[in-house]
């Protein structure tokens, strides 16, 4: 699913695509001089995402791609859209260039998370505490760590509008990645959502969700739950272990038995978060029961070949 917006408080000149998942939102800046896409959704969504992208610009060229950061479903439609806009600019933040200049598939977190991401290039890095240009506007580009330790978020402090990524969304905020890998990050994330408190935005464009005003209320709950988190890290590493397994079962919509333990025994991720946190438990099992807790939520459903996502 996904929806053009235009909130209220936006700039004129800026379109939201607010995309279902496994999508993260697109934001396209339509300027007098150039165009620009935040963020361009995960690979299997390609299509749509070029879709939605003509549907505003039609015959005009993209000039640039901008990730905020480089999980699958913020930049799995790069490579399509510099297919069909060969002279488009790519800018990433710097702190995984290099993997990207070499496709270093190891240390990138495509293989591990066992998500697809179609190799692209870049052309540029997104440096924070520097300004870059879209729409016509200067943005602030700040850094974000916490979810991931190389992520943006863009601040326009003429309309007080902040693009934020996976560091905010109106009821909470993207997986703690590094603490999962034994890279405690709670503390940045929490210095994250203190320097959104500074920037004090009018109006926060997610990187999954709709666009929203009630910023305050949405620092209280993000600080809440990571409260919540902080006391029980066990916790926030089965929830990370259910999103990954529902991602996947999104992605591929049907699988048989047969693959999807495959996929469960074979994905890096899925086998570090449990010997971290779950070195007592058989990986089988504690993805069994999770595999049950999806299907009795109605998430899943599964027969004697296949499981399948509902």
């Amino acid at each position: 699913m996904s929806n053009a917006a235009a909130g209220a408080g936006l700039p004129a000149n800026v379109v939201v695509f607010e995309r279902g998942w496994l999508s993260s939102n697109n934001i396209l800046f339509v300027g007098a001089r150039e165009t620009a896409l935040v963020d361009t959704g995960y690979a299997t969504h390609a299509d749509q995402t070029l879709a939605l992208v003509e549907s505003v610009l039609g015959s005009r060229s993209l000039d640039r791609v901008l990730n905020t950061h480089l999980h699958s479903d913020h930049c799995g439609g790069n490579a399509a859209l510099q297919r069909r806009y060969p002279s488009v600019r790519t800018e990433i933040p710097p702190g995984e260039a290099a993997l990207v200049e070499r496709w270093d598939e190891h240390r990138l977190s495509f293989l591990a998370t066992g998500q697809i991401c179609p190799r692209f290039t870049f052309t540029g890095l997104l440096q924070p505490g520097t300004e870059c240009m879209l729409g016509d506007s200067a943005w602030e580009v700040h850094s974000a760590p916490g979810h991931d330790p190389h992520s943006v978020i863009l601040f326009d402090p003429a309309s007080r509008t902040l693009i934020s990524a996976d560091a905010l969304w109106e009821n909470g905020f993207g997986i703690a990645f590094p603490e999962l890998a034994g890279e405690p990050s709670f503390g940045e994330m929490a210095a994250t959502l203190d320097l959104i408190a500074e920037l004090a935005p009018l109006q926060v464009i997610p990187g999954h969700g709709r666009v929203f005003n009630e910023v305050d209320k949405a620092l209280a709950t993000a600080r809440r739950r990571l409260d919540g988190l902080q006391r029980n890290p066990v916790k926030h590493a089965r929830h990370a272990i259910k999103v990954l397994m529902k991602f996947k079962l999104m992605e591929v919509h049907s699988i048989s038995l047969e693959d999807w333990s495959a996929w469960l025994q074979g994905t890096p991720y899925l086998d570090a978060i449990h010997l971290r946190f779950f070195a007592g438990e058989a990986l089988g099992q504690l993805t069994g029961d999770i595999q049950a807790e999806l299907i009795a939520a109605g998430a899943a459903e599964m027969d004697s070949l296949s499981i399948r996502n509902i």
